[in-house]
């Protein structure tokens, strides 16, 4: 009975050929491949077993081929580097099966693959989920070639790159190192890529997806691009599967597990990973809240304006959270705040603030406000609700009556709401956290402020301890 054997070589080290090809190499009649390749099955040949060359690209002549000498009822071998059916010569012997009507049996005996190799050589990169995607042209249209990038950034995938760069596909590799990134994939995201690899040539090389250099990339490399959770580690690079988070989780309350998780979630999705923590924490904490990924624009910080309020909660300095109305309050952990030891008030239940604001015809809040800053002149200020409260703080600094130790400054509305936050803006001296334009509110206040609060959580990405 005719039969064809598509058999996967592996990478190029003999050492590395699966024992089932080895004994199809054994029992074959003959073999069909490209000259390069007889040098690793030639050990396990029979003498008298011919081996027929069809050159480089001549792949569909070398199916042919096979077919050809099958029909002797004849064991045909032929040979494809990594795995046959990973770029290789698989598919196209099972089309041409198709196209001819044949009859012959096809066997498909796989290979360690080039890109598993390499994954080998740079560490565990290929932990979670994974895709590969080639750079040439010659059979696939760039449009689509482009598509599949694209989608493979979005979805976080850990990307192996076959036929990244070529004399002719120079600018390639640049391309998809450009999508990578503006699909928010981290400028830190680790890089790992293979020379040769498996053959005496090979060379490894770890790198990021910033400093990446298309340049020092071949035709004879594969690539890894990590996802999101890949990191470097003693100079190898690792993918996680995730079997340490179920440990983590059974320290966790599960409302604590559920929030570290929508911040894993929150911080993938992001367009620009690449900030401060502290503004990061305070944007994982805003997004989280508003499920408003529009916060990645609005939110302002000014710089280590998270780090230093928190660094002055925790040597004491810093004593007494004000806000402007008492939702802010309420969402304010109180864990938190007996943890370390602060106080959070609002003065507009005050019998006081309905007193001043009626007799000097301000609003509530301006009363509240200005109570507040005769008592605490020196707390951390926390507006959710009412710009004209934020207006009032502003009056009292360039008055010299109040020397707030920061300011978060997220007034929800229509009227005055936007110039509340310019007025703020040049106090340069007070850190201070914004929510520009019209958006805001207490909740979204409260949460900035419980940002502040457990900054010390914020490298390990562990929110919600206070919950």
């Amino acid at each position: 009975m005719s039969k064809i054997i598509v058999a996967g070589l592996g990478p190029g080290n003999p050492q590395e050929i699966t024992p089932a090809v080895a004994q199809a190499a054994r029992e074959a009649d003959c073999v069909v491949g490209y000259k390069y390749y007889f040098q690793f099955v030639k050990p396990y040949l029979r003498e008298d077993c011919p081996c027929i060359d069809t050159g480089m690209k001549k792949e569909r002549e070398r199916a042919l081929q096979a077919f050809k000498l099958a029909q002797d009822n004849h064991t045909v071998l032929v040979i494809s580097s990594g795995d046959p059916g990973i770029y290789g010569m698989a598919p196209l012997i099972y089309e041409m099966k198709r196209e001819l009507g044949s009859d012959t049996e096809i066997e498909v005996l796989p290979g360690i693959s080039a890109f598993q190799k390499a994954a080998s050589l740079l560490g565990a990169p290929t932990g979670h989920d994974f895709c590969v995607i080639s750079l040439s042209d010659l059979m696939t249209p760039w449009e689509v070639i482009e598509r599949r990038i694209t989608a493979a950034a979005a979805a976080d995938f850990v990307t192996a790159v076959y036929n990244p760069k070529s004399h002719e596909r120079y600018w390639q590799l640049y391309r998809l190192q450009e999508i990578f990134l503006q699909q928010g994939r981290a400028a830190s995201t680790p890089v790992g890529y293979v020379r040769q690899a498996g053959r005496e040539e090979e060379s490894v090389h770890l790198t990021t997806l910033g400093a990446l250099d298309p340049e020092e990339i071949d035709m004879f490399t594969v690539l890894i691009i990590g996802n999101s959770q890949s990191y470097e580690w003693q100079g190898r690079m690792i993918t996680p599967r995730g079997y340490y988070r179920p440990q983590e989780a059974v320290q966790m309350k599960p409302g604590q597990q559920i929030m570290t998780d929508s911040f894993r979630t929150i911080l993938r999705e992001l367009k620009h990973p690449e900030i401060p923590l502290g503004h990061k924490w305070a944007l994982l904490h805003a997004i989280h809240t508003t499920a408003d990924f529009e916060m990645e624009t609005l939110l302002q910080t000014d710089p280590m304006a998270v780090e230093n309020l928190y660094e002055a909660i925790r040597q004491g300095r810093l004593k007494y959270i004000i806000s402007d109305v008492t939702m802010v309050v309420s969402g304010i952990r109180k864990g938190a705040l007996t943890r370390l030891g602060l106080q959070a008030l609002c003065y507009l239940g005050d019998p006081r603030t309905e007193q001043m604001a009626a007799e000097m015809g301000i609003t509530r809040t301006q009363a509240g406000i200005r109570l507040a800053v005769e008592e605490h002149p020196d707390a951390l200020f926390v507006f959710g609700n009412a710009p004209t409260a934020l207006m009032e703080l502003c009056d009292l600094i360039r008055r010299g009556k109040a020397r707030p130790a920061g300011i978060i400054a997220a007034p929800v509305g229509f009227v005055h709401v936007r110039e509340s936050k310019h007025m703020v803006k040049p106090f340069k001296d007070i850190p201070k956290i914004i929510v520009e334009g019209r958006k805001g509110g207490s909740n979204l206040a409260a949460t900035l402020c419980n940002a502040v609060l457990t900054f010390d959580d914020a490298a390990q990405l562990q929110p919600g301890r206070d919950l």
